[in-house]
């Protein structure tokens, strides 16, 4: 799935160039009030907060943040770059995949959270789902505002980023529609892996859902006590993802719905695996390296669905990028465009 090398002169769009500027700028926030934290200050930070007791694992935390956010800017300016277009598929996947998987959350849950306080909910201090307990807060509520506020303009600034640019390199594989699929020696191995993954799929789709609908089942004593609509418009935006990875999955699978768009459920498996594998990773590595009250620690339940999520995201993640990969091999070996390539970006 490589290009030749783009032709002289490169240029970058106004479109790109505006997107790049923000993902970059959109980072300045976050990163800040991290640097100023593992040097010691208090800023947004109230008394009585866990995190003023993080010690070692808070301050490697917030330096491993750092470095993700980081990967922000290095992405931005890839997507941007010539050299860009020569970058191993893989490597540039991958981490728009794991970037995806962690702003997509955040993206639509807090909006909607605000939405739901604006019209009266109950909404209160939450972080991405580890918050939202009945201890101490964790952060004063500015601090939200201005971390989330960035996160979702580098999600759209990125997202705009990558979308041009896999349409450049990638275009023709997602072109036409469910029923121009091909039966290949793949196919099979996509419709088993689909049905296991909608199968397991349930644990967590089903928590999500209940947890959302005011179910206390598997929930930490914290969480219990903390429940705001924060807590259930993050819960049905879980289940939601869930829902979206596993009918992309299977409309790709068992070409249901033929005259649809190919691009429609590969923009839901990616957009759905991505949330539930990476979200649920985060949660994992949250609940191994978190401290504070006991109460305020994830059940085993909850550990187990956060594991079915990664579970879920691999299995329909992997053979959808399998079956990309077909295309493109297909596409070479019968001298197809690679898609349109020209002097001028957007």
């Amino acid at each position: 799935m490589d290009l030749p090398p783009p032709t002289a002169p490169y240029r970058v769009g106004r479109v790109r160039s505006v997107a790049r500027v923000l993902a970059v700028a959109a980072c300045v926030p976050y990163v800040g009030l991290k640097l100023a934290w593992m040097a010691g200050s208090r800023v947004g930070i109230p008394d009585g907060s866990p995190l003023l007791d993080g010690g070692v694992v808070l301050a490697v935390g917030n330096a491993a943040t750092v470095l993700m956010v980081g990967c922000v800017v290095v992405l931005a300016l890839l997507l941007t770059r010539p050299w860009g277009l020569r970058v191993p598929a893989w490597l540039l996947v991958v981490p728009m995949w794991v970037a995806s998987g962690l702003l997509l959350p955040i993206m639509t849950a807090y909006p909607l959270q605000m939405t739901v306080r604006l019209l009266g909910g109950d909404g209160g201090q939450t972080s991405g789902g580890e918050g939202g307990g009945g201890g101490d807060p964790f952060l004063d509520p500015w601090v939200f505002g201005v971390v989330y506020g960035g996160f979702i303009v580098q999600g759209i600034a990125l997202g705009t980023l990558f979308a041009l640019y896999a349409k450049e390199r990638w275009g023709h594989l997602w072109q036409g529609r469910l029923r121009d699929l091909p039966r290949t020696p793949a196919s099979g191995v996509l419709r088993v892996a689909a049905v296991a993954a909608a199968l397991v799929a349930l644990a967590p789709g089903l928590a999500h859902a209940l947890w959302a609908a005011g179910s206390t089942a598997g929930l930490d004593e914290g969480r219990v006590a903390g429940r705001t609509s924060d807590f259930h418009v993050l819960e049905a935006v879980n289940a939601l993802f869930v829902a979206a990875a596993v009918a992309g999955v299977l409309l790709l699978a068992f070409r249901r719905g033929g005259r649809l768009p190919l691009r429609v459920p590969l923009v839901l498996v990616w957009a759905g695996s991505a949330q539930v594998a990476c979200w649920g990773g985060w949660l994992s590595l949250a609940a191994l390296v978190g401290a504070g009250d006991a109460a305020d620690r994830p059940t085993t339940a909850m550990v187990l669905i956060y594991a079915g999520q990664m579970l879920v995201g691999t299995l329909i993640a992997l053979p959808a990028a399998h079956l990309l990969a077909e295309r493109a091999a297909a596409s070479t070996s019968s001298g197809a465009p690679f898609g349109a390539r020209s002097g001028s970006r957007a």
